[in-house]
């Protein structure tokens, strides 16, 4: 069971954000070396992080950094393949401290800073397996349903502070995370222009891609029926 993370996917987010005329976007890695093409995207408007928001140190002192935020893109993630029975708890527990604890050190961190800055929002990376869960990836389905669950009590929160809260649902992309996995994946650059667009358009649950909006479509007219088709894939 090998973790997985996805630079096109962030690459593909700041794009679509320098696209949308955002002045200055931070792009964070816990390994700056993956960032090159990232940065040449714009080197005058993308600025570099190191970040691992498992480090809580690192989280800390990002604000005092980074005064100048008004949009949090909560994007860090990491995923292992295997059984809820069969996941070592110690790969259980790392899962769920980069893809639920993660985002919420970050939007704690970050919830004041945006509001100091007349308001803005938050973007939470989540996954349609949030939605219904595939087994062999338990870990990663029940730390973002977990993000979700999180995602709306921030929502709360919020209210009324200027900060919008936005949970992100998409299908299959065609990143690293599903390097291997046989079936239809949308395009990293255009799962991303929706999200930009969701976020403008102050959608609060934006699912970005044919296949996200399809199975939701379904999953609103029987959940427990798209549960169990997740269950035998």
């Amino acid at each position: 069971m090998q973790p997985h993370w996805s630079p096109e996917r962030t690459g593909a987010l700041v794009g679509a954000l320098l696209h949308a005329g955002v002045k200055t976007v931070y792009a964070a890695s816990r390994a700056p070396g993956n960032l090159g093409a990232t940065l040449a995207l714009d080197p005058k408007r993308v600025r570099p992080v190191v970040l691992d928001v498992t480090n809580r140190d690192q989280v800390a002192a990002l604000p005092a950094r980074l005064t100048d935020v008004t949009l949090l893109v909560n994007n860090a993630a990491v995923l292992h393949f295997g059984g809820i029975l069969d996941v070592p708890l110690d790969t259980l527990m790392a899962e769920l401290d980069t893809n639920f604890y993660g985002k919420l050190v970050m939007a704690r961190a970050f919830a004041p800073v945006i509001e100091r800055n007349g308001g803005g929002a938050i973007v939470n990376m989540l996954t349609l397996v949030a939605l219904a869960s595939m087994p062999g990836l338990s870990v990663y389905n029940a730390s973002k349903a977990a993000a979700w669950s999180m995602t709306q009590s921030l929502r709360a929160s919020l209210a009324g502070k200027g900060v919008a809260v936005h949970g992100v649902f998409p299908g299959a992309v065609d990143t690293d995370m599903l390097a291997g996995v046989e079936m239809p994946k949308a395009a990293p650059e255009d799962v991303a222009a929706a999200i930009v667009a969701g976020v403008a358009a102050n959608q609060e649950d934006i699912f970005p891609d044919a296949m996200s909006a399809r199975v939701y479509a379904a999953w609103k007219q029987d959940h427990k029926a798209i549960e169990r088709q997740f269950a035998s894939m």
